[in-house]
């Protein structure tokens, strides 16, 4: 994990990859839980043994699922101390090139894509992808936008 001391710090290294996360397995619990938060009870994410013959021979994520993985993969490869606030400020971008079978293994990788001034604080663009264990096209790329104000 990186740590910057401040927003200061962090905002300069934008146009770096910054790592990667620990590898995730994805599960039919997991899936399941989703669907009940979500109310999408598709069978290609909820229904295994109709899966098994579907497209996917599986049951797969929810696209939506994969990105919601964002802030709990972040938080394994970088910390920013030294700040008073940060505020999720929404996704520029999303790109779902590949499903995500349950049971596959995913991790998050990170570049910070660029820095503005946003009242008392900066505004960062960040570009993740999500790679599944194993396959060449990644599940998931997202540019993501965080507000961050220091401390006092």
């Amino acid at each position: 994990m990186r740590v910057f001391n401040g927003v200061d710090e962090f905002a300069a290294a934008v146009g770096e990859h910054l790592g990667y996360s620990e590898w995730h397995e994805i599960t039919q619990p997991q899936v399941d839980q989703f669907a009940e938060a979500t109310g999408d009870h598709q069978w290609i994410h909820v229904d295994p043994e109709r899966a098994r013959t579907g497209p996917f021979g599986t049951t797969i994520a929810h696209g939506y699922l994969t990105l919601s993985l964002i802030p709990t993969l972040g938080k394994e490869i970088y910390r920013v101390d030294g700040i008073a606030l940060g505020i999720n400020y929404g996704t520029n971008k999303v790109r779902f090139p590949q499903p995500v079978p349950v049971g596959a293994r995913v991790r998050a990788g990170m570049q910070l894509a660029e820095v503005a001034d946003s009242g008392k604080g900066k505004r960062f663009s960040c570009t993740y992808t999500i790679e599944i264990e194993g396959k060449e096209k990644p599940a998931c790329i997202a540019e993501t936008v965080v507000v961050l104000v220091p401390a006092d």
